[in-house]
This record gives C-alpha cells, sequence and structure tokens, in this order.
C-alpha cells in the first residue's frame, strides 16, 4: 500500500516518497541485489519468469490465511500452525507475511518456503544463503516485538525439499537491523545503485531485460574519459572486467501481436482466451497470455470484460482507423516510475539537453537511411552518398533544434528522391489499373500514391509500437526532446523511432511490394487520396511482422535481438541516461 511518507525534510530535499512499511521480501532483494531491490522498490517495475511463476504456484497453498496467533501471554501449552500471518513493526517499519508461524513449547518458530535450493558448504554443510537469512529474521525481529518468544526461523527450500534452520541470536539480529537501515537509506537516497560486474546472479533474472547490466557497464567502459556526467553525484560504478556484453536476453519475445482487420466482427472473453466472432459465429479464439498486444482496424467492438482482462494481463490494445490513423491506446496500470518521469519532464526543459538527444537521433536515422540506399538500391549515385554523409556531420554539430532540423529535412530529400530506385518489380507488376508503384517523393495527409499510403500505414503501426515500448519502460510518451510538445502526439515516440523508421518502417514497405505482397490491385481511391484494402493490409501487416521479428546485431553489445525487442532496449538505455546512470544516449546503428 503506497502511501508518502509524512517527513517534511524529506519532501523538501526533493527524494523519492517512501511508503510507510518496507515489506521484509524487498530487504530480501536489496541484501541479495542492490540494483534489483531498486529497481522492484523505488521504480516498482517487476517482470515474471518461470522461476517467479513457479514459485507463487508453490506459495498456493502457504498463502492461505488459517486461524490467527494467541495472544503473547496465551501460548503457553498451545500447539499450533498459522499460515500467511501478516505482522508489522513501528521500530523498523517493516511488514511481512510470514508463510508459516509454528507454535510449539511457548514459542514461534516462522518458516519461509523458497522456490530454489539451499547453500552447499564444502563440507557440506547446508546453509542459507545470506539474503533468505536476511528475510527470516527479519520475521523473527516482527514476532519478538509482538511479544512472542522466537529462538529459531525455517527456510524450507522446496526445490530440494530440505529445510535448513538458523539460530536468532545477537549476530542473526544485528544482520537483520543492519540491513532494514541500509534497505531505507538506499530506497531515499532515490539513485540506483551501478550493475554488477560479471555475477552470476544476473543468469536468469527476470528483471535482465530492464537492469540490462553487461549493456550498462559496456557503454560506460566505452564513453568518453572526459565527458562529465549528468548527476556527478549519483557516482560511477567500476568498469566491466573485459570480455564483452553476456548474452542474457533472449533474442525474441514468444509474445506474438494480434491484427484485427475485418470489419464488423467482435471480441470478447471466455475465460483467458479471446473469442472472434463474425455475424454471431466464433471464428477464432486467441489465449490472452500468448499476445503482447492487440490492434482494432476500423469497425471492430470489443467487450468490457475483454477490456479488463487485457488491462489485467498488462496486453495494450492499440486502435487505428479502417486506414490505418492511429488513435490511441488502451493499457492497464503497468507503469508506476514516477521518478524517471519527473526527470524526462526536468530534463525536457533543458534546451541543452534536447539537442543532445535530438543530435544522436538524428544522426542515427541518416545513417540507417544511408545504409538502406546502399543495401538496396539498384545503383545509388555517389553524390546522393556524399550528401547524405556530409548531413550526418551537419547534424552532429548542429546549434539548434531548428538547424537539426533543416539537415534532417535535406537529407530527406536526398533519400525519397533515390526512394524509388529501392523498388525491384517487373513491367507487368508495376501497373493494375489506375495504380502503379512510381514514386516520385514524400507526400501524405493524405498519401495521394500506393507507395505513400503504405509509408504512412508502416510509420503509424511504428509510432504505436514505440508508444508501447516507451509505456512499458516508464516514459510518457507525450513529452520529446526533438519533437516538441504537442496536442495529442506522441513526442517521445516519434523521436525514439526516427533512426528505426528506415530499417523497420521502409524496409517493411520495401519488402511488401518486392515480395508481391502487396500488389496495385490491393489499393483503393477516395477523393485525391489512396488506401490499401483489407486484403492489402493483411499482406502488409505479415511484411510489417516479418520485419519486426528479424534479428540484428546490436552494434554496441554485439548480440541479435529482434528489432521489436531493439525497440525496447533503446528506450532503457535513455531511461538510464535520464536517471543520470549513463552519459550519453547513442541511436542504433546498422552497419
Amino acid at each position: 500500500m503506497w502511501q508518502p511518507v509524512k517527513n517534511d525534510e524529506e519532501i523538501a530535499s526533493g527524494r523519492p516518497a517512501m511508503p510507510d512499511y518496507m515489506p521484509a521480501r524487498m530487504i530480501n532483494e536489496f541484501a541479495y541485489c542492490q540494483r534489483l531491490f531498486h529497481l522492484e522498490w523505488v521504480e516498482g517495475l517487476f517482470v515474471e519468469s518461470v522461476d517467479t511463476i513457479e514459485g507463487k504456484l508453490q506459495h498456493k497453498y502457504v498463502d492461505r490465511p488459517s486461524g490467527p496467533l494467541p495472544g503473547a501471554d496465551e501460548v503457553d501449552g498451545v500447539v499450533m500452525q498459522s499460515r500467511s500471518l501478516m505482522l508489522s513493526s513501528e521500530k523498523y517499519k517493516v511488514i511481512a507475511r510470514l508463510d508459516l508461524a509454528d507454535l510449539k513449547d511457548g514459542a514461534v518458530c516462522p518458516v519461509d518456503y523458497k522456490h530454489g535450493s539451499p547453500k552447499v558448504e564444502a563440507n557440506g554443510v547446508l546453509e542459507m544463503w545470506p539474503n533468505d537469512r536476511v528475510q527470516i529474521a527479519i520475521q523473527a525481529l516482527l514476532l519478538r516485538e509482538a511479544g512472542y518468544r522466537c529462538d529459531e526461523a525455517v527456510i524450507y527450500y522446496q526445490e530440494t525439499k530440505q529445510r535448513v534452520r538458523v539460530a536468532i541470536n545477537a549476530a542473526t539480529i544485528v544482520e537483520a537491523e543492519t540491513a532494514i537501515k541500509a534497505a531505507w537509506l538506499a530506497a531515499r537516497d532515490g539513485y540506483i545503485p551501478p550493475p554488477l560486474i560479471d555475477s552470476p546472479k544476473c543468469v536468469g533474472c527476470s528483471m535482465v531485460g530492464i537492469c540490462l547490466p553487461d549493456e550498462t557497464l559496456q557503454i560506460m567502459n566505452a564513453g568518453d574519459e572526459e565527458q562529465m556526467p549528468l548527476f556527478p553525484e549519483a557516482g560511477t560504478p567500476k568498469k566491466p572486467p573485459e570480455g564483452g556484453v553476456r548474452r542474457l536476453l533472449t533474442p525474441r519475445d514468444e509474445l506474438k501481436p494480434v491484427y484485427c482487420n475485418t470489419q464488423g466482427v467482435s471480441i470478447g472473453r471466455s475465460g483467458e482466451v479471446l473469442v472472434v466472432k463474425e455475424k454471431g459465429k466464433v471464428i477464432q479464439q486467441i489465449r490472452i497470455r500468448e499476445i503482447c498486444q492487440l490492434n482494432l482496424f476500423g469497425n471492430i467492438q470489443l467487450t468490457t470484460q475483454a477490456i479488463q482482462s487485457l488491462c489485467e494481463a498488462e496486453v495494450p490494445i492499440g486502435y487505428f482507423s479502417m486506414g490505418g490513423w492511429f488513435y490511441g491506446f488502451t493499457n492497464g496500470m503497468n507503469t508506476k516510475n514516477v521518478y524517471l518521469r519527473k526527470a524526462q519532464y526536468r530534463l525536457a526543459d533543458a534546451e541543452w539537453f534536447s539537442l543532445r538527444i535530438a543530435r544522436e537521433l538524428i544522426v542515427g536515422k541518416i545513417k540507417n537511411q544511408r545504409v538502406l540506399l546502399q543495401r538496396n538500391h539498384i545503383e545509388p549515385k555517389a553524390e546522393w552518398l556524399l550528401q547524405m554523409k556530409a548531413m550526418i556531420g551537419r547534424a552532429g554539430e548542429a546549434k539548434t533544434l531548428g538547424e537539426l532540423l533543416g539537415f534532417e529535412g535535406a537529407a530527406a530529400r536526398v533519400y525519397f528522391g533515390a526512394f524509388g530506385g529501392m523498388l525491384k518489380l517487373d513491367d507487368d507488376e508495376e501497373k493494375s489499373g489506375e495504380f502503379s508503384f512510381d514514386f516520385e517523393g514524400r507526400n501524405r495527409r493524405p498519401p495521394r500514391d500506393p507507395v505513400n499510403a503504405l509509408l504512412s500505414l508502416a510509420y503509424s503501426v511504428l509510432a504505436k509500437d514505440q508508444m508501447v515500448a516507451c509505456y512499458g519502460v516508464g516514459f510518457d510518451p507525450l513529452i520529446g526532446f526533438l519533437h516538441q510538445p504537442r496536442y495529442g502526439r506522441p513526442a517521445l515516440a516519434l523521436d525514439l523511432m526516427e533512426p528505426f523508421r528506415p530499417l523497420i518502417a521502409d524496409s517493411a514497405v520495401l519488402l511488401a511490394i518486392n515480395t508481391g505482397m502487396v500488389q496495385a490491385k490491393h489499393f483503393v481511391r477516395n477523393a485525391n487520396s489512396v488506401a490499401l484494402t483489407a486484403e492489402g493490409r493483411k499482406g502488409f501487416f505479415r511484411a510489417y511482422e516479418q520485419r519486426m521479428d528479424h534479428l540484428v546485431t546490436h552494434p554496441k553489445f554485439g548480440y541479435r535481438l529482434t528489432y521489436r525487442r531493439m525497440l525496447e532496449v533503446q528506450a532503457r538505455l535513455l531511461g538510464r541516461v535520464l536517471e543520470g546512470e549513463l552519459d550519453r544516449y547513442e541511436a542504433f546503428v546498422t552497419r
């Protein structure tokens, strides 16, 4: 239960307002990894993994509350067990849920169930892990403060089905009290602790995709030594050992996006399944836990029950017009990191910082446009490549946002002037009726030819995906650094997608046209605008998702990720810059 601290000194200092009580489980995390503690407790972030889900399932029985313990002065001669017992301490400002309190011989022994296995010493003796010992000792402290006698505590490790005991003596109590004090100090300090260096704890950690330990250290190690950190008071961690970045992230997410494009269908919910109906007949069923987003195009009905279940599962719902105009999306309460947003608002008002981020984004975009021309154009002119190379240098030295946008526009004129040369079609494929894939330049609002219609749809869908990544990290997508705030515009999402426009959106358009996934017959004209048919949108979504699922090597870290994963990684790296952990943001640039 989150409540601000009623401490005038803390409020005046600008430090994070803390809840009244800290869970003992969080102090366990602090003793295990201070960075993990910060991410979970201070920033409110959490990601499920196989281990955490298995742990919850194993706790189903012990989490069922049973009868309360008798009063501390009524325990003599009583033998009983109390499950899921909640205790709190005014002295230590901690709260704990005891899995089991075993009352016998006038003393209470707390028993905590853990998913893993105990620590095995060299002589074969079983020991508790230090962080588990701290947590169970805190439970003993709470029992003692409530007036009970507590002489020992037990951890039951479910993987090996072994019990490990610890005596509640002076040394155990001092260890617990020290951890409690240190955890509160670290939480109120507000700065994210440095990553662990080459630690085995990172392997299998559910938060590794948010923490990015080796990636963060790699960027710090390669940074400009003369460049001052944004927030020197946050401190700088030791540099990592040589040897590169460990592969801790999976290349792609197993969850898949869903695009609903058939007009007039309705989507309801039956248990954990979305049920898609057309004219009352079930045409498809989709497991909610197997999708990462639901995108609705045009006249599609979604029931309240389905919306609630999707929000609870943290599956965003994107809303588009039938022609692909992005209206917005519905998301659950999965964003709790208010401190990142405060930093975002503060630094977005700093012109020097906005320009610094904007330069990186535009330089990355022009570099990627240039690479796309080199890879896909039939015969790119040396003049084009030289002009774009010159714009890269000028954009990197721009003194104002207006100047930077001018260099971006100059590069875009060269790029889109050559874009038609990347379309590879036979003569009989280029034209169908009144439509052809001739491309003479970028136009929009509305697009007036098939290629521009595809580009507009691609940018709209990419903006949605970048907004999902921004919300997942904890950003406010409406406050940007390159794109200035405007009513209803997702400025930060548009910022971060700039380097990815040529790599994802433009490449998806080229893939759709050059492979025949979208053909000239898939377009219709409405007044002076051109739009895709339903069949054409299906073809484009197939090309777009192929591109999003394409594995690409990160130039800084050396491992391969899908473009969808890359959007999130880059957003998290920007978050590290805003929080003061990294000195600069580097846009993703392909080679």
